[in-house]
């Protein structure tokens, strides 16, 4: 298998040339072909969280109602 580095700057650089060339974005681009690459990889034994926190599950939003 190549070198990881390698598979995700090759899938950036396709982003990249499927937003049309569009500069300024190179990080944008890099952490969207590792999130790809990392969940192809890993499928479904590892989840990737994107964004600030998780959201709560509907039973944790439950119970601090009922604890409220």
């Amino acid at each position: 298998m190549q070198d990881l580095e390698q598979v995700i700057r090759e899938r950036a650089y396709h982003l990249w040339e499927e937003s049309g060339y569009v500069e300024g974005k190179a990080e944008a681009h890099w952490l969207a072909a590792q999130r790809e690459i990392l969940q192809a990889s890993f499928g479904e034994r590892a989840r990737v969280v994107t964004g600030d926190a998780p959201k709560a599950t509907k039973a944790k939003a439950s119970r601090k109602k009922k604890a409220a």
